[in-house]
């Protein structure tokens, strides 16, 4: 029988790359941590490490030891949290969104469960890397975005395309009913910054309009663009939604919808044994609101 307090200690070398240093976070002797890495070896009747100079090395074996130590742990760290979110009166859904993300969709995901007392909902913001460590770490248990993680064979994240919002030219009412092309012409624009791929869609139609656009101010966070559509700085190129209140009172409006243009919104989860039955509820509740989302 594999003995998975040997292979906790395993992990601890692996990780630190000498015996001192990991004697000295697990508080053990040098000499008693060496013993039970040989007793380890020997069960699985291999050598997991090869020293080089002062530090340990993983063998091959070790390397594919590791995978399965910390797939094991991550397993065992998630039945606990899981468990113990199941016994408690109320379940917590924790949420992260991108910090750059439109507040109105997040608002939108969260709401089914902002009256509900047995859920406490946990939202948290942050870059795209930050937050999907967090999911990593079981701290979080969806993240939502607008840039949908890469894939490769063994990525953990699971992507569930939830909605889709087209993307309009907005601005003061005063100027609805004049020409999309005599819009971009004349008018002063608020656009995303050139690492969104909502600007790379937008710059390639104005290539095809053949229009050189006159750009009030540039942001990389939707909240700052509603921000200056409302101060008249410019037309925004932004989805509806992020002024939809703007638009519902009138104080903006919705002056050309551009097509071909569109933003994506994601919630990534993790691929996890337990996984938390809120995230499944949030999804399919999204999904509903927006079929053609898929």
């Amino acid at each position: 029988m594999l003995n998975l307090h040997h292979l906790r200690l395993f992990r601890a070398v692996a990780r630190e790359g000498t015996l001192t240093g990991a004697a000295r976070r697990l508080n053990l002797s040098q000499s008693a941590l060496s013993t039970q890495i040989r007793t380890l070896e020997a069960a699985l009747g291999q050598e997991l490490f090869e020293r080089r100079g002062r530090g340990l090395v993983l063998t091959e074996a070790g390397r594919i030891a590791l995978d399965h130590a910390e797939a094991i742990f991550r397993t065992a760290e998630d039945l606990v949290a899981t468990l113990r979110e199941r016994g408690a009166p109320r379940q917590a859904l924790r949420v992260g969104a991108l910090s750059t993300l439109s507040r109105n969709f997040q608002i939108a995901f969260i709401a089914p469960f902002l009256s509900r007392p047995d859920v406490e909902v946990v939202l948290r913001s942050g870059p795209q890397a930050q937050l999907l460590a967090a999911l990593e770490a079981l701290a979080l248990d969806v993240v939502l975005t607008n840039r949908p993680p890469a894939q490769d064979a063994a990525s953990r994240h699971i992507v569930h395309r939830i909605a889709e919002q087209p993307v309009s030219l907005i601005g003061p009412p005063a100027l609805a009913g004049r020409e999309l092309r005599d819009l971009l012409e004349n008018e002063p624009l608020i656009l995303p910054t050139a690492e969104d791929a909502l600007r790379a869609g937008f710059d390639a139609l104005l290539d095809a309009l053949s229009i050189a656009p006159r750009i009030a101010a540039e942001a990389d966070d939707m909240a700052m663009l509603r921000l200056l559509a409302r101060s008249g700085a410019g037309l925004a190129v932004i989805p509806p939604i992020v002024v939809r209140d703007e638009l519902a009172s009138g104080r903006l409006a919705e002056l050309a919808r551009l097509d071909g243009l569109s933003e994506t919104f994601h919630a990534v989860t993790l691929r996890r044994r337990f996984p938390n039955p809120l995230v499944r509820q949030a999804i399919d509740a999204a999904l509903a609101r927006t079929p053609e989302a898929g």
